[in-house]
């Protein structure tokens, strides 16, 4: 009887390591399968950002075929010119984008949260940002690389910084962007340096004085797992990291935000 009993245990023993063996593989599998349908996800809204990058692009380019000019980043002088509306953004809804059929018909800029392709799925608004702050998921490489006190622009959006003395217009021709496609004209709303990155805004560009924002720097990683998506003046849409972005210092990776297509590494510096 004592040596039933002893062998009852050892069974006992056995199937109970057993339970748990069987209970630890499924919930490694568990993990690895929602690992697995986050990074798919994870991929299905990348793509989907992939492809609205690439519609602004497209309307970027038929601007530009239209008027030989790119948008201004902010219009201040409409009576001279009237068909770059209030901002880059309003000049592509209105001349470009907003045709019988278009699914971006419906956008109204007024609620600047963005919708349809102004709308990055993984894109969400800050919970603690105030209702009236706007928050978008797309910018315009108006100013290229920039510091605190430039009044020239490198970027798209004009010739000068929108400043309370100054406005942007004139208009960048379509023949000073001397290599158009390696030159970033629209793409996630990332804005920063040195490991600095501000998202939310209608701009995008390289500047080295911001203030540090983790919450927003870490966003704006988690966005794309750490990439962007990224149209070219030429149409064509990339997905960099934002390491290369806004923190390589090759003269490829800066290059690629000025019109001139010159590295501009003296802005590097405050």
């Amino acid at each position: 009887m004592k040596h039933r009993l002893n062998t009852d245990k050892k069974d006992l023993a056995f199937t109970l390591v057993e339970l748990l063996v069987v209970i630890a593989i499924i919930a490694i599998l568990t993990v690895l399968l929602l690992a697995a349908i986050s990074q798919a996800k994870g991929k299905a809204l990348w793509i989907q950002c992939a492809n609205n990058a690439r519609q602004l692009g497209i309307g970027l380019q038929a601007f530009v075929a239209d008027n030989h000019v790119y948008p201004l980043c902010v219009n201040l002088d409409y009576p001279n010119y009237p068909e770059h509306s209030k901002v880059w953004m309003t000049a592509l809804q209105e001349t470009e984008l907003s045709v019988p059929g278009n699914s971006t018909n419906h956008v109204r800029f007024s609620k600047w949260s963005g919708e349809g392709v102004w709308k990055c799925p993984a894109a969400n608004k800050p919970s603690d940002l105030p209702p009236d702050k706007g928050y978008l998921s797309y910018g315009y490489n108006s100013y290229g690389m920039r510091v605190k006190n430039d009044t020239n622009s490198l970027g798209l959006g004009g010739h000068y910084f929108w400043t309370e003395s100054r406005v942007p217009a004139p208009p960048v021709s379509e023949s000073e962007v001397v290599n158009p496609s390696e030159m970033i004209a629209i793409g996630d709303n990332f804005y920063g340096g040195n490991g600095v990155i501000h998202d939310g805004g209608f701009n995008m560009g390289r500047v080295n004085y911001l203030q540090n924002d983790p919450e927003s720097t870490k966003r704006s990683y988690a966005r794309h797992q750490g990439k962007a998506n990224v149209a070219f003046c030429d149409g064509h849409v990339e997905s960099p990291t934002l390491q290369f972005l806004f923190e390589d210092t090759s003269d490829a990776a800066l290059s690629r935000w000025n019109r001139d297509h010159l590295p501009h590494r003296e802005k590097l510096s405050p």
